[in-house]
């Protein structure tokens, strides 16, 4: 089946609109391609301003003690030994010496 010259000159007349349509797709993905990066270059700016919500750590994560000290965890054990431990610290006062003059008197010598 050999190509006729009427059909070279219906495929003539159409080049033009076929290098349209290939120009305007080459087009249209480059135009789609720099919105997605202006997209992503929008998400990681907001981000970057943007305040991070704290991560809830749960009731007995970690606990701070009368005496200072922490306690990550949770448990039974552990919650009898930090009674304990608060017996000890109410017997085990480190004993202060105060004198009684103290506080009372006034140097107006200068």
């Amino acid at each position: 089946m050999a190509i006729q010259p009427i059909d070279l000159q219906a495929i003539f007349s159409q080049m033009d609109k076929v290098g349209k349509n290939q120009a305007v797709l080459r087009e249209g993905q480059q135009i789609q391609d720099a919105l997605q990066q202006q997209q992503s270059q929008r998400k990681i700016e907001e981000n970057v301003q943007s305040v991070n919500q704290a991560q809830e750590m749960g009731k007995e994560a970690e606990k701070i003690k009368d005496d200072g000290r922490r306690n990550a965890g949770s448990g039974g054990k552990k919650e009898n030994a930090e009674e304990e431990d608060e017996l000890n610290a109410e017997e085990v006062k480190p004993e202060l010496i105060r004198d009684p003059a103290l506080g009372r008197n006034i140097d107006i010598s200068g």
